[in-house]
């Protein structure tokens, strides 16, 4: 058997494995798609329209021209009696052309009921007994040419009161013009608009902004904690007596919820009564205790203060662990050709703890460019955006200015950036955890 039959057939021996490692990871396949690629492709979906949840016509995605028929029905009856009732008590050109305008509406309501059927019947009934139609029935789409006729039925109405409306002949002129201009609602236009958002928000100096505020955030919090957390982990790594307790006391920040320790930490910060704010102004750090939140250095440095003290434990954990698989026989090796404890760390504890240090900055790095609670409870974003990270910015738009469009487009720009940090860490990763003979 020659060696390409002989590959050939390692591949189809292989083949049954691998189908049923396929089988086995499937469900846990499904379960990442539906919890965590779902939400973002519903976000990014969601920033293809321009989605306002305080408009009435754009509180839901509308891909086609759709007529509220509420809406229309509680102006279109009563329009066409006041035309009627006009036309009888007028005369000559005036009476010609508000004629005209009846024909055009009566012409285009002959286009609507043909667009909307048997709706059309039901929400009048509804209406004339004096009930409300609910929302989903009383929307419905219409084709482009009715919604093409409707806007320009009512241009043409409107421009033809407008010429009637030096008559003394049209005594209630205001309130067929009212009627007139209140059908204009009824028609409900659609609001996709493709990436406009995206080129919106990569254009805002606003964004920017405050994507470098989360960059500047991350990488200072994060260096930090890494060099306390090694610190940390060394120490109690060793074994003294009640190093039980001290582990369990070192756990005590991290364990406490973000929104608690962000109160706790801003009336530490306050300006008048603040015991962090005071200690600060009597070593000399700060001109005067309310300079913590109230300036953009401050408040940055307060946040990334808060930030350290409550996630240091969670890499000295992480980093604990890899110094408990490190075999102690290394240490000895090394001490009996001579190395000290200096070059013991460089040559033994670095080298052996690095893949627990990429995947603790790793998880501190992703944590940390999504952070949202502690900044929002601390500083709101202020003073003067000056710690307004990326998801803060996303929030303000999405719920505070309820645009809703504009939000999911900031909530996708910050997965795009996660996943681009995500790959760069595995990337990293990966040269490590695969064996460098595996494809031989």
């Amino acid at each position: 058997m020659g060696d390409k039959e002989k590959k050939k057939q390692v591949k189809k021996d292989k083949n049954p494995d691998r189908k049923a490692a396929y089988l086995l990871i499937a469900p846990s396949l499904l379960l990442i798609l539906v919890i965590a690629i779902y939400p973002v492709i519903q976000s990014f979906y969601f920033s293809l329209f321009d989605l306002r949840l305080n408009s009435p016509t754009k509180s839901s995605v509308h891909l086609d021209y759709s007529i509220n028929l509420d809406t229309y029905l509680q102006y279109y009856p009563f329009l066409v009696d006041d035309l009627d009732s006009t036309i009888e008590d007028t005369s000559g050109p005036v009476k010609e052309g508000l004629t005209d305008v009846k024909e055009d509406l009566e012409s285009l309501d002959q286009n609507i009921q043909e667009d909307t059927g048997k709706t059309y019947e039901e929400v009048n009934n509804i209406l004339n007994n004096f009930e409300t139609p609910s929302s989903e029935l009383a929307m419905v789409d219409i084709t482009n040419e009715t919604a093409d006729q409707f806007e320009e039925t009512i241009k043409e109405i409107n421009t033809a009161l407008t010429q009637l409306k030096g008559t003394d002949e049209i005594e209630n002129f205001s309130e067929i013009q009212g009627l007139a201009s209140g059908l204009q609602g009824a028609i409900i236009e659609p609001n996709f608009i493709g990436f406009q958002h995206y080129q919106n928000q990569l254009t805002d100096p606003r964004m920017w902004s405050s994507l470098w505020t989360t960059v500047y955030f991350t990488i200072i919090s994060v260096a930090i904690e890494f060099v306390l957390g090694l610190a940390i982990a060394l120490l109690i790594n060793k074994a003294f007596f009640g190093r039980g307790l001290i582990r369990a006391t070192v756990l005590i920040p991290w364990a406490i919820p973000t929104a608690v320790s962000a109160m706790m930490w801003k009336f530490l910060y306050d300006g008048q009564n603040g015991i962090v704010s005071k200690f600060f102004m009597e070593l000399g750090i700060i001109d005067s205790m309310s300079t913590l939140l109230s300036t953009n250095f401050g408040a940055m440095s307060s946040v990334i203060l808060s930030e350290v003290w409550k996630t240091t434990p969670y890499i000295a954990l992480l980093l604990l662990a890899g110094l408990q698989v490190i075999p102690k026989s290394l240490y000895e090796a090394a001490s009996i050709d001579g190395a000290g404890k200096w070059k013991q760390f460089i040559h033994i504890t670095m080298p052996m703890l690095r893949l627990s240090i990429l995947v603790a900055v790793l998880f501190r790095t992703l944590d940390a460019f999504r952070v949202f609670d502690l900044i929002y409870v601390l500083t709101g974003g202020g003073p003067a955006n000056s710690t307004e990270t990326i998801s803060i910015l996303a929030y303000k738009v999405m719920f505070a200015q309820t645009n809703f469009g504009a939000g999911s487009a900031l909530a996708v720009i910050v997965f795009i950036c996660v996943a681009i940090i995500s790959m760069i860490f595995v990337k990293v990763l990966g040269s490590d955890l695969l064996p460098e003979n595996q494809g031989k």
